[in-house]
Protein backbone atom coordinates (compact mmCIF):
# COMPACT_ATOMS: atom_id res chain seq x y z
CA UNK A 1 0.00 0.00 0.00
CA UNK A 2 2.57 2.19 0.65
CA UNK A 3 4.63 1.53 -2.57
CA UNK A 4 7.69 0.09 -0.99
CA UNK A 5 8.83 -2.87 0.76
CA UNK A 6 8.56 -2.44 4.88
CA UNK A 7 11.11 -4.08 7.38
CA UNK A 8 8.61 -5.65 9.76
CA UNK A 9 11.19 -5.55 12.80
CA UNK A 10 12.79 -1.78 12.23
CA UNK A 11 9.50 -0.27 10.55
CA UNK A 12 6.81 -1.56 12.14
CA UNK A 13 5.06 -1.11 15.70
CA UNK A 14 2.37 -3.11 16.97
CA UNK A 15 0.09 -0.97 19.83
CA UNK A 16 -2.75 -1.11 21.58
CA UNK A 17 -5.20 0.00 19.23
CA UNK A 18 -4.33 3.25 16.85
CA UNK A 19 -4.72 5.55 19.98
CA UNK A 20 -1.46 3.96 21.71
CA UNK A 21 0.33 4.31 18.52
CA UNK A 22 -0.36 8.37 18.22
CA UNK A 23 0.30 8.71 22.12
CA UNK A 24 3.70 7.09 21.68
CA UNK A 25 4.44 9.00 18.23
CA UNK A 26 3.85 12.45 19.92
CA UNK A 27 5.91 11.26 23.26
CA UNK A 28 8.92 10.63 21.43
CA UNK A 29 8.67 13.57 19.17
CA UNK A 30 7.31 16.44 21.40
CA UNK A 31 8.96 18.37 23.54
CA UNK A 32 7.52 20.97 25.83
CA UNK A 33 7.66 23.90 23.48
CA UNK A 34 6.80 22.05 20.78
CA UNK A 35 3.76 22.99 18.18
CA UNK A 36 1.56 20.71 16.74
CA UNK A 37 -0.61 21.14 13.78
CA UNK A 38 -4.29 20.14 13.55
CA UNK A 39 -6.66 20.35 10.96
CA UNK A 40 -10.22 21.79 12.62
CA UNK A 41 -12.60 20.20 13.14
CA UNK A 42 -10.21 17.68 14.68
CA UNK A 43 -10.74 14.40 16.38
CA UNK A 44 -10.78 15.70 20.17
CA UNK A 45 -8.42 12.91 21.62
CA UNK A 46 -5.13 14.45 19.81
CA UNK A 47 -5.82 17.87 21.10
CA UNK A 48 -5.37 16.60 24.57
CA UNK A 49 -2.37 13.64 23.50
CA UNK A 50 -0.88 16.95 22.28
CA UNK A 51 -0.93 18.42 26.15
CA UNK A 52 0.19 15.10 27.26
CA UNK A 53 3.30 15.25 25.77
CA UNK A 54 4.19 18.47 26.49
CA UNK A 55 3.28 20.30 23.03
CA UNK A 56 0.44 23.00 21.66
CA UNK A 57 -2.47 21.95 19.51
CA UNK A 58 -2.15 24.78 16.56
CA UNK A 59 -5.09 25.23 14.53
CA UNK A 60 -5.61 24.90 10.37
CA UNK A 61 -9.26 25.85 9.69
CA UNK A 62 -10.79 23.66 7.16
CA UNK A 63 -13.01 25.74 4.92
CA UNK A 64 -16.39 24.81 5.24
CA UNK A 65 -18.09 25.66 1.39
CA UNK A 66 -21.98 25.43 1.12
CA UNK A 67 -23.45 23.85 -1.99
CA UNK A 68 -26.05 27.26 -1.31
CA UNK A 69 -23.73 29.96 0.20
CA UNK A 70 -27.01 32.66 -0.09
CA UNK A 71 -28.12 34.37 3.18
CA UNK A 72 -30.88 32.52 4.25
CA UNK A 73 -29.84 28.84 2.84
CA UNK A 74 -28.71 26.28 5.56
CA UNK A 75 -27.18 23.70 2.98
CA UNK A 76 -24.40 20.71 2.88
CA UNK A 77 -21.40 21.25 1.47
CA UNK A 78 -17.16 20.39 1.52
CA UNK A 79 -14.32 21.03 3.69
CA UNK A 80 -11.69 22.52 1.85
CA UNK A 81 -7.86 22.79 3.00
CA UNK A 82 -6.60 26.22 1.67
CA UNK A 83 -2.79 26.21 1.61
CA UNK A 84 -2.50 29.76 2.87
CA UNK A 85 -4.09 28.58 6.28
CA UNK A 86 -1.54 26.18 6.32
CA UNK A 87 1.15 28.05 5.90
CA UNK A 88 0.26 30.65 8.35
CA UNK A 89 0.44 28.78 11.01
CA UNK A 90 3.55 26.85 10.43
CA UNK A 91 6.72 28.23 12.73
CA UNK A 92 9.76 27.15 13.39
CA UNK A 93 8.60 25.12 16.77
CA UNK A 94 5.90 23.03 14.20
CA UNK A 95 7.22 20.06 15.11
CA UNK A 96 4.20 17.30 13.36
CA UNK A 97 1.19 17.52 11.61
CA UNK A 98 -1.76 15.57 12.22
CA UNK A 99 -3.39 14.19 8.99
CA UNK A 100 -6.43 12.02 9.27
CA UNK A 101 -8.08 11.21 6.23
CA UNK A 102 -11.13 9.82 5.86
CA UNK A 103 -11.61 12.62 8.29
CA UNK A 104 -13.30 12.23 11.66
CA UNK A 105 -15.54 14.18 12.20
CA UNK A 106 -16.72 15.43 8.70
CA UNK A 107 -15.75 12.01 6.64
CA UNK A 108 -13.70 14.72 4.73
CA UNK A 109 -11.83 12.24 1.96
CA UNK A 110 -8.46 14.39 1.63
CA UNK A 111 -7.89 14.71 -1.88
CA UNK A 112 -4.34 13.83 -3.54
CA UNK A 113 -4.01 17.75 -4.15
CA UNK A 114 -4.47 18.42 -0.70
CA UNK A 115 -2.10 16.17 0.06
CA UNK A 116 0.43 17.31 -1.91
CA UNK A 117 -0.51 21.03 -0.50
CA UNK A 118 0.53 19.26 2.77
CA UNK A 119 4.03 17.75 1.71
CA UNK A 120 4.94 20.75 -0.44
CA UNK A 121 4.57 22.55 3.16
CA UNK A 122 6.39 20.08 4.83
CA UNK A 123 9.18 20.05 2.51
CA UNK A 124 9.43 23.79 1.70
CA UNK A 125 7.97 26.11 4.44
CA UNK A 126 8.55 23.44 8.05
CA UNK A 127 11.87 22.57 9.33
CA UNK A 128 13.28 19.10 8.00
CA UNK A 129 12.37 18.34 11.81
CA UNK A 130 8.52 18.36 11.00
CA UNK A 131 7.12 14.89 10.71
CA UNK A 132 3.28 14.07 9.51
CA UNK A 133 1.43 11.20 11.19
CA UNK A 134 -0.79 10.01 8.96
CA UNK A 135 -4.38 8.30 11.28
CA UNK A 136 -5.56 6.06 8.57
CA UNK A 137 -7.62 4.09 10.58
CA UNK A 138 -10.98 4.84 8.38
CA UNK A 139 -8.85 3.66 4.94
CA UNK A 140 -10.87 0.93 3.93
CA UNK A 141 -14.35 2.28 4.49
CA UNK A 142 -14.41 5.15 1.18
CA UNK A 143 -17.73 5.13 0.42
CA UNK A 144 -17.96 7.50 -2.49
CA UNK A 145 -14.20 7.76 -3.83
CA UNK A 146 -13.52 11.19 -5.34
CA UNK A 147 -13.97 10.76 -9.43
CA UNK A 148 -10.88 12.12 -9.85
CA UNK A 149 -8.60 9.36 -7.76
CA UNK A 150 -10.77 6.69 -9.45
CA UNK A 151 -9.76 8.59 -12.77
CA UNK A 152 -6.11 8.60 -12.01
CA UNK A 153 -6.25 4.43 -10.42
CA UNK A 154 -7.52 3.48 -13.65
CA UNK A 155 -5.39 5.30 -16.15
CA UNK A 156 -2.16 4.39 -13.48
CA UNK A 157 -3.34 0.45 -14.22
CA UNK A 158 -3.65 0.81 -17.88
CA UNK A 159 0.01 2.07 -18.27
CA UNK A 160 1.57 -0.26 -15.85
CA UNK A 161 -0.07 -3.34 -17.60
CA UNK A 162 1.63 -1.17 -21.22
CA UNK A 163 4.58 -0.66 -19.35
CA UNK A 164 4.56 2.63 -21.05
CA UNK A 165 5.47 1.22 -24.44
CA UNK A 166 2.29 1.51 -26.57
CA UNK A 167 -0.30 3.65 -27.01
CA UNK A 168 -3.49 2.27 -25.77
CA UNK A 169 -7.16 3.07 -26.30
CA UNK A 170 -9.76 3.63 -24.04
CA UNK A 171 -10.50 -0.09 -24.30
CA UNK A 172 -7.45 -2.00 -24.61
CA UNK A 173 -3.94 -2.57 -24.20
CA UNK A 174 -2.41 -1.28 -27.55
CA UNK A 175 -3.05 -5.65 -29.13
CA UNK A 176 -6.12 -5.26 -28.85
CA UNK A 177 -7.26 -7.02 -25.52
CA UNK A 178 -9.61 -5.62 -23.74
CA UNK A 179 -8.52 -4.51 -19.82
CA UNK A 180 -10.70 -4.41 -17.09
CA UNK A 181 -10.32 -1.60 -14.26
CA UNK A 182 -9.38 -3.41 -10.71
CA UNK A 183 -10.19 -1.13 -7.86
CA UNK A 184 -7.48 -0.84 -5.37
CA UNK A 185 -8.44 -2.33 -2.20
CA UNK A 186 -8.67 0.91 -0.45
CA UNK A 187 -10.30 3.18 -3.35
CA UNK A 188 -9.79 6.97 -3.57
CA UNK A 189 -7.71 6.45 -0.66
CA UNK A 190 -4.28 8.54 -0.74
CA UNK A 191 -1.63 7.37 1.93
CA UNK A 192 0.45 10.12 2.85
CA UNK A 193 3.63 7.89 2.74
CA UNK A 194 3.82 7.58 -0.54
CA UNK A 195 4.09 10.78 -1.40
CA UNK A 196 7.22 11.58 -3.39
CA UNK A 197 9.57 12.36 -0.50
CA UNK A 198 7.21 11.36 2.16
CA UNK A 199 8.05 8.24 3.47
CA UNK A 200 11.12 9.31 5.53
CA UNK A 201 9.05 12.60 7.37
CA UNK A 202 5.70 10.40 7.98
CA UNK A 203 4.08 7.72 10.42
CA UNK A 204 1.42 6.08 9.03
CA UNK A 205 -0.99 4.54 11.77
CA UNK A 206 -4.18 2.62 11.62
CA UNK A 207 -5.88 -0.31 13.25
CA UNK A 208 -7.94 -3.31 12.94
CA UNK A 209 -11.07 -2.39 14.77
CA UNK A 210 -12.77 -0.05 12.51
CA UNK A 211 -11.81 -2.39 9.38
CA UNK A 212 -13.18 -5.41 11.46
CA UNK A 213 -16.14 -3.74 13.39
CA UNK A 214 -14.44 -5.01 16.47
CA UNK A 215 -12.90 -1.85 18.38
CA UNK A 216 -12.57 -2.98 21.82
CA UNK A 217 -9.95 -5.47 20.16
CA UNK A 218 -7.44 -2.58 20.40
CA UNK A 219 -4.83 -3.75 17.93
CA UNK A 220 -3.08 -1.25 16.14
CA UNK A 221 0.27 -0.19 14.81
CA UNK A 222 2.34 2.55 13.45
CA UNK A 223 4.81 1.92 9.80
CA UNK A 224 7.74 4.76 9.48
CA UNK A 225 11.29 4.75 8.71
CA UNK A 226 13.55 3.20 11.15
CA UNK A 227 15.07 6.51 12.73
CA UNK A 228 11.10 7.48 13.83
CA UNK A 229 10.35 3.89 15.19
CA UNK A 230 13.41 3.60 17.09
CA UNK A 231 11.99 5.59 19.85
CA UNK A 232 8.97 3.85 19.85
CA UNK A 233 10.19 0.87 20.25
CA UNK A 234 11.80 2.07 23.10
CA UNK A 235 9.25 3.55 24.89
CA UNK A 236 6.36 1.10 24.19
CA UNK A 237 7.11 -1.43 26.76
CA UNK A 238 6.62 1.08 29.48
CA UNK A 239 3.48 2.35 28.10
CA UNK A 240 1.75 -1.04 27.64
CA UNK A 241 3.79 -3.64 27.31
CA UNK A 242 2.62 -5.60 24.45
CA UNK A 243 -1.28 -5.66 22.68
CA UNK A 244 -3.17 -8.77 23.64
CA UNK A 245 -1.51 -11.88 22.03
CA UNK A 246 -4.45 -14.02 21.60
CA UNK A 247 -6.32 -10.66 20.08
CA UNK A 248 -2.75 -10.23 17.84
CA UNK A 249 -3.28 -13.79 16.61
CA UNK A 250 -6.85 -13.15 15.47
CA UNK A 251 -5.30 -10.38 13.49
CA UNK A 252 -3.06 -12.62 11.99
CA UNK A 253 -5.45 -15.15 10.42
CA UNK A 254 -7.93 -13.11 9.79
CA UNK A 255 -5.88 -10.60 7.72
CA UNK A 256 -5.29 -13.33 4.92
CA UNK A 257 -8.89 -14.13 4.70
CA UNK A 258 -10.34 -10.94 4.20
CA UNK A 259 -8.13 -10.77 1.12
CA UNK A 260 -10.61 -14.10 -0.40
CA UNK A 261 -14.18 -13.64 -1.81
CA UNK A 262 -16.75 -13.04 0.58
CA UNK A 263 -20.72 -12.60 1.19
CA UNK A 264 -20.13 -12.53 -2.38
CA UNK A 265 -18.01 -9.93 -2.50
CA UNK A 266 -14.30 -9.85 -4.18
CA UNK A 267 -13.10 -9.97 -1.24
CA UNK A 268 -14.18 -8.56 2.60
CA UNK A 269 -13.25 -5.01 1.94
CA UNK A 270 -15.26 -4.41 -1.08
CA UNK A 271 -18.10 -6.15 1.37
CA UNK A 272 -17.48 -3.70 4.34
CA UNK A 273 -17.68 -1.01 1.88
CA UNK A 274 -20.61 -1.82 0.30
CA UNK A 275 -22.12 -2.20 3.71
CA UNK A 276 -21.72 1.21 4.78
CA UNK A 277 -22.83 2.54 1.32
CA UNK A 278 -26.06 0.85 2.31
CA UNK A 279 -26.01 1.89 6.10
CA UNK A 280 -25.07 5.43 5.16
CA UNK A 281 -28.03 5.60 2.38
CA UNK A 282 -30.70 4.44 5.36
CA UNK A 283 -29.61 7.41 7.60
CA UNK A 284 -28.93 10.46 5.24
CA UNK A 285 -32.46 11.04 3.67
CA UNK A 286 -33.84 10.48 7.17
CA UNK A 287 -31.51 13.20 8.58
CA UNK A 288 -32.29 15.41 5.68
CA UNK A 289 -36.01 15.09 6.18
CA UNK A 290 -35.90 15.52 9.77
CA UNK A 291 -34.03 19.20 8.76
CA UNK A 292 -30.90 18.58 8.66
CA UNK A 293 -28.52 19.62 5.87
CA UNK A 294 -26.70 16.35 5.02
CA UNK A 295 -23.37 16.03 2.11
CA UNK A 296 -24.39 15.18 -1.24
CA UNK A 297 -22.66 11.93 -1.69
CA UNK A 298 -23.03 12.04 -5.54
CA UNK A 299 -20.71 15.36 -5.51
CA UNK A 300 -18.87 15.02 -2.77
CA UNK A 301 -16.22 12.41 -1.28
CA UNK A 302 -17.04 10.95 1.75
CA UNK A 303 -15.20 7.82 4.33
CA UNK A 304 -15.67 6.83 7.77
CA UNK A 305 -18.89 5.64 9.12
CA UNK A 306 -20.23 9.35 10.85
CA UNK A 307 -22.01 11.92 8.47
CA UNK A 308 -21.74 15.38 10.01
CA UNK A 309 -25.11 17.11 9.45
CA UNK A 310 -26.04 20.80 9.91
CA UNK A 311 -28.40 21.61 11.82
CA UNK A 312 -31.36 23.45 10.16
CA UNK A 313 -33.58 26.33 11.23
CA UNK A 314 -36.32 24.22 12.11
CA UNK A 315 -34.42 21.65 13.96
CA UNK A 316 -33.03 24.70 15.66
CA UNK A 317 -36.14 26.47 16.61
CA UNK A 318 -37.29 23.13 18.12
CA UNK A 319 -34.84 23.46 20.85
CA UNK A 320 -36.42 24.21 24.17
CA UNK A 321 -35.33 27.88 24.91
CA UNK A 322 -34.42 26.63 28.73
CA UNK A 323 -31.74 24.36 27.29
CA UNK A 324 -29.86 27.19 25.13
CA UNK A 325 -26.59 28.61 26.93
CA UNK A 326 -27.50 26.61 30.22
CA UNK A 327 -24.81 25.46 32.19
CA UNK A 328 -23.68 22.05 31.63
CA UNK A 329 -20.58 20.83 33.27
CA UNK A 330 -19.57 18.38 30.20
CA UNK A 331 -19.71 21.48 27.61
CA UNK A 332 -17.09 23.67 26.46
CA UNK A 333 -17.08 25.92 28.55
CA UNK A 334 -19.46 25.00 30.90
CA UNK A 335 -22.27 25.93 28.27
CA UNK A 336 -24.28 24.48 26.29
CA UNK A 337 -24.69 25.78 22.78
CA UNK A 338 -26.93 25.15 19.89
CA UNK A 339 -25.20 21.73 19.07
CA UNK A 340 -25.06 20.91 22.76
CA UNK A 341 -28.51 21.58 23.58
CA UNK A 342 -29.74 19.90 20.93
CA UNK A 343 -28.43 16.68 21.29
CA UNK A 344 -29.00 16.73 24.52
CA UNK A 345 -32.38 17.42 24.21
CA UNK A 346 -32.81 14.87 21.26
CA UNK A 347 -30.85 12.18 23.43
CA UNK A 348 -33.05 13.01 27.14
CA UNK A 349 -36.62 13.79 25.14
CA UNK A 350 -36.62 11.89 21.67
CA UNK A 351 -34.18 8.77 22.20
CA UNK A 352 -32.15 10.09 19.69
CA UNK A 353 -27.92 10.21 20.29
CA UNK A 354 -25.71 12.21 18.43
CA UNK A 355 -22.68 13.70 19.28
CA UNK A 356 -22.12 17.57 19.77
CA UNK A 357 -19.63 19.43 17.20
CA UNK A 358 -17.91 22.08 19.90
CA UNK A 359 -15.63 19.45 21.18
CA UNK A 360 -14.25 18.83 17.53
CA UNK A 361 -13.30 22.67 17.47
CA UNK A 362 -11.23 25.20 19.31
CA UNK A 363 -12.84 27.61 21.32
CA UNK A 364 -11.73 30.58 18.40
CA UNK A 365 -13.17 28.77 15.51
CA UNK A 366 -14.09 30.03 12.09
CA UNK A 367 -17.36 31.38 11.88
CA UNK A 368 -20.30 30.87 9.20
CA UNK A 369 -21.70 33.28 6.94
CA UNK A 370 -24.41 34.08 9.77
CA UNK A 371 -21.68 35.36 12.04
CA UNK A 372 -21.55 31.96 14.33
CA UNK A 373 -19.50 29.87 14.97
CA UNK A 374 -19.44 26.43 12.90
CA UNK A 375 -18.58 24.51 16.09
CA UNK A 376 -22.46 25.38 17.00
CA UNK A 377 -23.92 24.29 13.60
CA UNK A 378 -23.24 20.77 13.40
CA UNK A 379 -23.88 17.07 15.38
CA UNK A 380 -22.00 13.90 14.17
CA UNK A 381 -24.10 11.10 14.02
CA UNK A 382 -22.98 7.75 13.26
CA UNK A 383 -24.25 4.83 10.88
CA UNK A 384 -21.92 2.08 12.55
CA UNK A 385 -24.74 0.45 14.36
CA UNK A 386 -27.24 -2.32 13.09
CA UNK A 387 -30.21 -1.92 10.47
CA UNK A 388 -32.61 -2.30 12.98
CA UNK A 389 -30.92 1.00 14.79
CA UNK A 390 -30.38 2.90 11.79
CA UNK A 391 -34.23 2.26 11.20
CA UNK A 392 -35.58 3.05 14.80
CA UNK A 393 -33.19 6.45 14.52
CA UNK A 394 -35.10 7.21 11.12
CA UNK A 395 -38.54 6.95 12.12
CA UNK A 396 -37.18 8.53 15.11
CA UNK A 397 -36.03 11.84 13.06
CA UNK A 398 -39.62 11.40 10.93
CA UNK A 399 -41.46 11.83 13.93
CA UNK A 400 -39.26 14.74 15.51
CA UNK A 401 -40.02 16.60 11.73
CA UNK A 402 -43.70 15.76 12.21
CA UNK A 403 -43.22 17.23 15.45
CA UNK A 404 -41.65 20.49 14.30
CA UNK A 405 -44.53 21.07 11.81
CA UNK A 406 -47.32 20.48 14.20
CA UNK A 407 -45.68 23.00 16.41
CA UNK A 408 -45.11 25.29 13.46
CA UNK A 409 -49.15 24.85 12.44
CA UNK A 410 -50.19 25.44 16.45
CA UNK A 411 -47.59 28.52 16.74
CA UNK A 412 -49.23 29.86 13.16
CA UNK A 413 -52.56 29.41 14.84
CA UNK A 414 -52.18 31.22 18.29
CA UNK A 415 -50.93 34.32 16.08
CA UNK A 416 -53.53 34.44 13.77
Amino acid sequence: HLGREVDPFGEVAVTVGASQALYLALQTLVEPGDEVILFEPYFDLYANQIKLAGGTPKFVPLTFKPYDDSPDAISGGEWILEPEHLHKVITDKTRAMILNSPHNPTGKIFTREEMNMIADAVTNVASEDCVVLSDEVYKYIVHAPPKSEMEEEEAAQFEQVNGGAKETNANGDGDGHALKYEPAICQGHVHFASLPGMWDRTLTISSAGKTFSATGWQVGWAIGPERLMAPIHQVLPYVQFCASTVIQEALARALPRADLPYEGYANYYEHLKALYTRKRDMLAPALREAGFAVPDYDQTPGGGFFIFARIGKDIANAIPKERLLAYNAAAPGNVARQDWALCQWMAEEKGILCIPASPFFSRDCTKGNDGQPLSDQFVRVAFCKTNETIQNAAEALTKLREENVLTDVQIMNAER
